[in-house]
């Protein structure tokens, strides 16, 4: 008898993991039971926010629940980052990383204790977002090639703005001046490219190099003059506007985006996700508004293809960055 009793709670335990099982499969099969966060590491007016409001209702039919968008903003989008890998891992937080946050801020801030691949999982790319470069119309250049000569002939007196240290437009200035023998004085902004954009339009910064979806209305309105798009084509949006190469100079960056979610999601949630991320991309309203907006739409054949994507990315920025001898923190 004491021995069938000692064994009594692991026949119990045996008999119930099935049960819990089911119950674990069941919550799986209802998934998502309540409103689900997607996090933007940016503040509003950028092209992650631009990007997060145009998604998120398709995104919410095909759930069939509220999906909410937290702008984090803050520190290049680290602060929006260590939001998503504190997050419950259970499906209901979802992060929309981008190149920064995910592929350059990783080489940059050497001594940030989170890296991407390592506490968050890539669940698929949603899009790639073109560059651009505009001036404020008080700067009498029309193209690439004025502008490198008025740049020359007032070194410094200029500034550019820029959304982050280590944004990639940041980098994409950095970049510019290095190829052209400039010299502008760098002023830093917080929150995205939507802050600097705004310092741009009240004459504070003279040129920057943003995100096609950021400026293009307000190149239509001629409150900024865009000079070049920074993409291998012209932009159906505004395609006026000749490229980079173009213009002779090979600069070709795209800022692309897409779905994460903290490491120790179930996998039959991050694959269900993969699924409506790659089936709201399809929807008209999401193509027509991105279409309008410059955004190229681009979605993984799997998660595993955007793991592997986001590798190839964080190591090229890494050599962007040693080659360009950019001071890292």
């Amino acid at each position: 008898m004491r021995t069938r009793l000692h064994l009594l709670p692991f026949l119990l335990a045996a008999g119930m993991l099935p049960v819990a099982h089911a119950y674990a499969q069941a919550k799986q099969d209802t998934y998502p039971s309540r409103p689900v966060r997607m996090i933007v590491p940016f503040a509003p007016g950028g092209a992650s926010d631009t990007v997060g409001r145009i998604i998120q209702p398709a995104m919410q039919d095909l759930l069939k629940q509220q999906v909410v968008v937290d702008n984090r903003g803050g520190a290049a989008g680290n602060i929006g980052v260590e939001v998503a890998v504190r997050a419950n891992p259970d499906g209901y937080n979802f992060l929309l990383g981008n190149i920064g946050t995910m592929a350059i801020n990783p080489n940059y801030y050497t001594k940030f204790p989170f890296r991407p691949l390592k506490d968050l999982v890539p669940v698929t790319q949603v899009v790639d977002v073109p560059g651009c470069l505009v001036v404020n119309p008080t700067v009498p250049a029309k193209n690439v090639k004025e502008l490198v000569a008025y740049l020359k002939s007032n070194p410094g007196k200029l500034n550019y703005g820029a959304p982050a240290p280590s944004s990639a437009n940041t980098l994409e200035t950095i970049q510019f001046l290095q190829a052209t023998g400039t010299d502008v004085v760098q002023i830093n902004y917080k929150g995205g490219a939507g802050p600097a954009m705004i310092g741009l339009l009240a004459n504070e910064v003279q040129m920057m190099m943003v995100t096609f979806s950021s400026a293009v209305n307000f190149a239509k309105q001629g409150r900024v003059r865009m000079l070049a798009v920074i993409s291998p084509a012209r932009n159906p949006a505004y395609p006026e506007i000749p490229t980079m190469r173009e213009q002779g100079l090979d600069m070709v960056v795209g800022s692309w985006q897409g779905l994460f979610v903290p490491v120790g999601t179930p996998k039959p949630v991050v694959n269900r996700l993969f699924t409506v991320g790659v089936e709201m991309m399809k929807d008209p309203q999401v193509v027509k508004r991105l279409g309008e907006s410059g955004i190229t739409i681009v979605t993984s054949k799997s998660p595993a293809d955007f793991v592997a994507f986001v590798k190839e990315e964080t190591a090229r920025f890494e050599r962007v960055i040693k080659n360009a001898n950019i001071q890292t923190e």
